[in-house]
């Protein structure tokens, strides 16, 4: 039987969580973690936040984290290392109440490696996103008709920029990994970086 490892209604000060595999971890609900160490080991499927607020705490994945939302979690002057595939950072609106109690502000991605990940009603001004080969589509609404009429190397206007311009309304940024991105999507990382570098509302 996996075991049930739950953090709920306290605040950590300056400690190190390891969630490994094996076990299921339930953070929050009311839980502060301030200036700890969160190691990840543990998949998707094993994590369930729930609600709180992680102040100037430092995140590793160990491995290939996917598909998580952080919505739940107000993340303030956090560190991010590691691989995020998929992930959702900031509150939405259009999923249900939950995803709305959350929020990100002057976190650092800089040291991550993000894939598909996006960001949500926050001001990205306050965000260390990473450089290439990582690449972020800052406003994708904003600049979608723009990048509809750009030419695009292999299936990368079909998939990937058509993804980005579907984006909700909330969105507000969506990084990508260009050598994840030129694999799966027919092309180079020559050939994607040079269409890139005259782009509209690209950072990397």
């Amino acid at each position: 039987m996996t075991p049930n490892i739950h953090y709920e209604k306290r605040e950590l000060i300056g400690e190190r969580l390891e969630l490994r595999k094996g076990s299921f971890y339930w953070l929050g609900p009311d839980l502060t973690l301030r200036d700890c160490t969160i190691v990840i080991s543990a998949a998707r499927r094993s994590l369930s936040l729930v609600s709180g607020q992680f102040i100037n705490c430092g995140i590793q994945a160990k491995s290939q984290l996917k598909t998580m939302p952080w919505a739940p979690i107000k993340l303030k002057g956090c560190r991010f290392t590691g691989c995020f595939t998929g992930n959702d950072f900031g509150f939405r609106e259009d999923v249900d109440d939950r995803w709305r109690a959350g929020g990100i502000e002057d976190c650092d991605f800089s040291e991550a490696e993000l894939h598909g990940c996006a960001f949500y009603n926050c001001d990205m001004s306050t965000i260390r996103l990473p450089r290439w080969p990582c690449f972020t589509v800052l406003d994708p609404l904003g600049h979608a008709a723009q990048l509809r009429q750009r030419a695009w190397p292999g299936r990368v206007g079909r998939v990937t920029i058509e993804v980005v311009c579907e984006s909700t309304k909330d969105t507000v940024a969506v990084t990508w990994h260009a050598p994840t991105v030129a694999k799966n999507m027919d092309t180079t990382v020559e050939e994607l970086r040079a269409a890139l570098e005259t782009a509209p509302g690209i950072f990397m």
